[in-house]
């Protein structure tokens, strides 16, 4: 067994997943010391998981308190120098995230190693993008060798807790969507390189929500998206059109949410409800 696995601690944030997909990620990953954090407070997966596994800490939360806090919370537990944050729903082999921390320690001023995202029938899939600000529609492409790029989705991503710390760790104001092009763009702000590694390889299954019921659903990933990118833009000092567009459009929006109701199309109207009140939410904490 590689001496670098004991410089690995690896995170993984939990809201409402199943024991098999929780176990598929784990069987992987066994050897390294492992915290989770579940913000579903689901006592009965812990119990679970900790007959199957050696998990060195296992917290649950009482309520769903989002990404951001869970894994600043976590950080500060971990007493390695390296950090893995890794999804449930993301299969990686030991080997791999060897590989990772390998290639991390090569490359100066390197912040984040990550590697190439395939789906379950080995096809290409998203992981690394440019900032949503340049407005440049990225395709799945395949390269050769360790890139550079902007920013790349947190799924499995490894880091030096002392990076995390020093860059000011996660923003708590986000709660689940565009933390990671934050994170990353903050550290390209200071020098610091995001490198995706072509030769690395992680299963991920993109867009699988883990919440059943429906409109729940709906509505945290709408609230949160909607919410989430108002903020991020907001951050970085940028035309924020997703704000002027739902501005403009807010009328519209508040028919739509009663002309659902009349339809029955539940789905539909929390969907314009949850865009509206991120929108009154976002504007009662920032003023524009």
């Amino acid at each position: 067994m590689s001496k670098l696995i004991n410089d690995i601690t690896i995170i993984i944030v939990l809201y409402q997943e199943n024991l098999d997909l929780l176990r598929n990620c784990l069987k992987n990953i066994k050897n390294f010391k492992i915290i989770i954090i579940d913000n579903s407070n689901n006592i009965k997966l812990k119990n679970q998981v900790i007959k199957e596994f050696k998990i060195y800490k296992y917290i649950l939360n009482n309520k769903n308190i989002g990404f951001t806090k869970a894994i600043n919370r976590v950080i500060d537990l971990v007493n390695t120098d390296y950090i893995m944050n890794l999804n449930a729903d993301c299969i990686i082999k030991e080997n791999a995230i060897l590989e990772l921390i390998t290639a991390h320690k090569k490359y100066n001023n390197c912040f984040i190693t990550t590697p190439t995202f395939y789906d379950d029938k080995n096809q290409l899939t998203d992981n690394s993008s440019c900032f949503s600000d340049k407005g440049i529609l990225q395709n799945k492409t395949k390269f050769e060798g360790d890139v550079c790029v902007d920013w790349v989705i947190g799924s499995a991503i490894l880091f030096k807790k002392e990076d995390i710390q020093n860059i000011g760790m996660y923003d708590e104001n986000f709660f689940l969507y565009y933390l990671d092009e934050d994170i990353c763009r903050r550290a390209r702000d200071m020098k610091k390189s995001i490198i995706q590694l072509s030769g690395v390889k992680a299963v991920h299954s993109h867009g699988i929500s883990k919440v059943k019921n429906v409109f729940k659903r709906v509505y945290l990933r709408t609230y949160n998206f909607t919410y989430d990118e108002l903020y991020y833009f907001f951050k970085i000092g940028k035309n924020n059109s997703s704000y002027n567009k739902i501005k403009k459009n807010i009328k519209s929006y508040l028919f739509k949410f009663i002309f659902n109701i009349f339809l029955f199309r539940f789905s539909k109207s929390i969907y314009y409800f949850s865009k509206i009140k991120a929108f009154k939410d976002f504007s009662k904490k920032y003023d524009h």
